[in-house]
């Protein structure tokens, strides 16, 4: 396996499309996420969040409010909506946990 070096960026962008490609099908040219595999990946990455929700129904509102062309599908920059929705719930529930500092 090669070690891939650059910025903590660089590599950050790099893990986001490996993740996305990990789950397109493989073969053909689909570069878009499935309802299935979305799935898979909600099941698998986020586990923590989809073991938690009470509403079975959930993950596919989910996919369909990400899907903004209504293909049924999700492109690389729907599921980067997904990744950016994600990250700001934790950054606020970060500064919600941190005691407030004075700002100037």
């Amino acid at each position: 396996e090669a070690k891939v070096s650059g910025s903590p960026e660089r590599l950050s962008i790099e893990s986001l499309i490996s993740l996305f490609q990990k789950y397109v099908e493989k073969g053909g040219y689909n570069c878009t996420l499935s309802k299935t595999e979305f799935l898979s990946f909600m099941n698998a990455e986020l586990a923590a969040f989809t073991k938690n929700q009470k509403d079975p129904g959930v993950l596919h509102r989910m996919m369909k409010k990400l899907g903004t062309n209504n293909d049924g599908q999700l492109d690389f920059s729907e599921f980067l909506n997904l990744i950016g929705g994600l990250a700001m719930a934790c950054h606020d529930s970060f500064l919600k946990a941190v005691p407030s500092q004075k700002r100037t």
